[in-house]
């Protein structure tokens, strides 16, 4: 099964991708975690993410694809994957060329995002800083709402309240995907 994971940040993808990857025995990758990975090595890619990320900007389109199809073309994700914090933008979702089978959107209001980062005190993540979290919500809604219209389209969308339970949202979502 090929999963996205969809939602503001805080929303709980990565937490919800952890739970489902042993669900569906898949693996997941975290668009996120792979960026954070690179930025601490010493070469110029490094250095332009870690530029573009501290700023709480996109990564371009074009830097994304190239990244996100060259994991996903790795052994591991033959048989599916849960993947969070890709797509990020229109031209990356009809630009991915994966048979998607479900859009997962854990619907989180910017209140209880920014509730949830501020209790992560997570000195690993270093890119969040107040103003880089206020760029990435400001972003999702003009960027990454549109995504969601998109697969919304294509009958791909599995909307889940992102507020509940983890427990809750879990269910839910193995509920609606029919696993």
């Amino acid at each position: 099964m090929k999963i996205i994971l969809i939602g503001i940040q805080g929303s709980g993808k990565s937490t919800q991708g952890n739970l489902l990857q042993k669900v569906l025995n898949v693996p997941f990758l975290a668009t996120g975690q792979i960026f954070r990975e690179m930025v601490k090595e010493e070469n110029e890619t490094a250095e332009y993410i870690k530029k573009i990320m501290y700023a709480g900007e996109l990564i371009p389109d074009e830097k994304v694809l190239e990244i996100v199809s060259s994991y996903l073309s790795r052994p591991e994700y033959k048989n599916g994957y849960i993947i969070d914090g890709f797509p990020r933008t229109v031209k990356q979702a009809e630009s991915f060329k994966e048979d998607i089978d479900a859009v997962v959107y854990l619907k989180v209001s910017d209140t209880e995002a920014l509730r949830r980062i501020a209790a992560r005190n997570d000195q690993a993540r270093k890119d969040e800083t107040t103003e880089a979290i206020k760029r990435r919500i400001e972003l999702f809604h003009t960027e990454t709402e549109p995504v969601i219209e998109y697969y919304r389209e294509k009958e791909r969308l599995v909307e889940v309240d992102g507020e509940l339970q983890i427990e809750e949202i879990n269910k839910a979502i193995i509920k609606k995907l029919k696993v």
